[in-house]
């Protein structure tokens, strides 16, 4: 969880952290001298898997790590049968949507207002994304 509450401004909470555990939920971590760095949780369902949640820690950000953990999740769905993988991300997460398009992920569509704006006042779009395998 503390790596969760750096990286988010809305953070998930434990219930919906643990709800996410087993199932048809899968997830994977980085780790640098036994400190987890990173993790990603995905989402299978029948033939398409979404990314839930990526966190790299802010001090590890910038180091490629995101790029690891996002090719990590992409591998781990296709072993899975995936065939499509969706994921949202703030319209404001610049550097989240390049890493994102540089893997090969398209705009679909826009959700107006989506989420709580990081400021706690108003909101702001999330850019759906997918990824045909």
């Amino acid at each position: 969880m503390v790596i969760e509450n750096a990286c988010h401004s809305h953070p998930w909470s434990e219930k919906t952290f643990s709800s996410c555990i087993g199932g048809r939920y899968f997830g994977d971590y980085a780790q640098q001298d036994n400190d987890i760095v990173g993790f990603f949780i995905g989402e299978f369902v029948v033939d398409e898997a979404t990314l839930m949640d990526i966190c790299v820690k802010p001090t590890m950000q910038g180091q490629g790590l995101g790029k690891q953990l996002l090719n990590q999740f992409i591998e781990q769905a296709k072993n899975k049968g995936a065939i499509k993988i969706w994921l949202e991300v703030r319209a404001k997460n610049i550097s989240a949507q390049m890493l994102y398009i540089n893997t090969g992920f398209v705009e679909i569509s826009r959700r107006t207002g989506y989420y709580p704006s990081a400021t706690g006042f108003g909101y702001e779009d999330a850019i759906v994304m997918c990824l045909e395998l």
